[in-house]
């Protein structure tokens, strides 16, 4: 994969779906600004409170994982663990297999998205239908979310109508009450055919080994209420220590990822039904997922573990509003992909080690972050290692800087530069060295303007 795939893909991208991609993506941010600082008086302070709490999870994971496993299994919940994908995946089917299971339905996890669950089963014969609304039509569509939180922000209603007329699900109406109650339809019957619910979870609370769920739809609860077993898929990094924890991040999850004060539906989940509850699943599981994150805790961007997968930075990333998604190449798109898409692909980190370059490093994706993960200083990080290592993608496209280099650091040469820079407004393209030349095709450079603070300043002195 060469580095200016994702120039290449943005360029290629239909204008309706970059203005879908745009709206979906500014009104998010909107949304967010609006939420938190009109409610909370300084939510900077809000945010690094919670960036500490996670942080120091992370780094006690030795402690809280051990932990939770205790209160799990006390609360009754059968307690799995899995190093890599294909083990998350072989449990779910060993657990499908020993209930003699043949169909399950899933409630939105990225962790499922991850290690390619649902291809997985499907091949060993399961029916595995996704039921948060984004989801099914993805699934439907033979297509791949494009944000964490939207997983259709890139398709517009007219698309989705067309598609569902394609499936069988009605003739074409593209009016969204219209969509939304045949995607309602389709989907109770196949809850009350299913013999298993797979959620994830966005918290974990080491206090007290319940799980949290927040949805807008429901279909959490729909997944559980007529199913026997409950699986949840867990990356090892959604540990809080206590429940009081709870408090901070339900409130920037929230704001931070829809704009709202709490989710429609905030569930918790202590374990398998018990005697005296009149329905739920009899059995519950919980896999708990590595997937390459203890080595991401090893290296020194352990920081982009403290995610809490709520959308912010994809919302407010100019790289990811014209791109899209889908041009990242990973399951995690906009900011927090470019950091963690390539640090869980371990031996395959050369293949995507370009993407910590697409990236303005602005910082709007820090000053979002409801963790205060320092994404930038990660992608420079990142960026580095790529270099480092002499990855072909890292260092595709990008010019010779060994020219910059001497200029930076020699005063006298970096002076006369500013002097003449101006000459750089009157070079044709066809006559600039071939590397430069194909960075340059695909920026527009400012006229050059530099030297004039310079002059201000003397004469300021003068006169001062």
């Amino acid at each position: 994969m060469k580095y200016q795939q994702i120039d290449q893909y943005a360029a290629k991208i239909s204008q309706e779906k970059r203005a879908a991609v745009y709206d979906g993506s500014k009104s998010g941010y909107d949304s967010r600004l609006k939420a938190l600082f009109t409610q909370y008086q300084n939510p900077d302070d809000l945010r690094r409170l919670a960036g500490r709490i996670k942080q120091h999870t992370i780094e006690n994971l030795d402690t809280y994982l051990p932990q939770v496993e205790a209160r799990m299994q006390a609360n009754g919940v059968k307690v799995h663990w899995a190093t890599d994908g294909e083990a998350a995946c072989r449990e779910v089917l060993a657990i499908m297999q020993a209930r003699q299971a043949r169909k399950i339905v899933k409630a939105k996890t990225m962790v499922s998205e991850e290690i390619e669950l649902t291809p997985f089963l499907e091949k060993n014969g399961m029916e595995c239908l996704e039921t948060d609304l984004g989801e099914f039509i993805v699934q439907i569509g033979h297509d791949h979310p494009s944000h964490i939180v939207k997983p259709i922000i890139h398709k517009n209603r007219r698309e989705i109508a067309t598609l569902f007329e394609k499936n069988g699900l009605g003739d074409y109406n593209d009016e969204p009450e219209v969509i939304t109650r045949r995607a309602r339809q389709y989907l109770r019957q196949k809850y009350l055919e299913a013999d298993i619910g797979l959620t994830g979870a966005n918290f974990v609370s080491a206090e007290s080994g319940r799980i949290v769920l927040v949805t807008n739809e429901g279909n959490s609860r729909f997944c559980l209420a007529a199913t026997k077993v409950h699986i949840a898929l867990i990356g090892i990094e959604k540990i809080l220590p206590r429940d009081r924890d709870l408090a901070v991040f339900l409130n920037l999850l929230a704001r931070s990822g829809t704009g709202q004060q709490l989710t429609v539906y905030t569930e918790f989940i202590q374990g398998p039904r018990s005697a005296a509850q009149p329905d739920g699943p009899e059995e519950m599981h919980v896999i708990f997922v590595d997937n390459g994150r203890t080595d991401v805790l090893a290296s020194d961007c352990r920081e982009i573990l403290r995610c809490i997968r709520c959308g912010a930075c994809l919302n407010v990333c100019p790289v990811y509003r014209q791109a899209s998604g889908h041009a990242y190449r990973s399951v995690y798109p906009g900011p927090v992909g470019a950091v963690l898409s390539p640090l869980l692909a371990g031996k395959k980190f050369p293949e995507l080690a370009d993407l910590p370059k697409a990236s303005s490093l602005c910082g709007a994706c820090n000053e979002v972050c409801p963790v205060n993960i320092p994404i930038p200083d990660l992608l420079l990080r990142l960026r580095d290692r790529g270099k480092q290592e002499g990855s072909e993608a890292a260092a595709a496209g990008m010019p010779p800087m060994g020219g910059y280099a001497i200029l930076a650091s020699q005063p006298a040469a970096w002076k006369t530069a500013l002097a003449l820079g101006g000459i750089a407004n009157h070079v044709p393209t066809p006559l600039l060295p071939q590397a430069a030349k194909t960075w340059v095709e695909t920026r527009g450079l400012p006229p050059w303007r530099g030297g004039k603070f310079r002059a201000w300043m003397k004469n300021h002195r003068k006169t001062s």
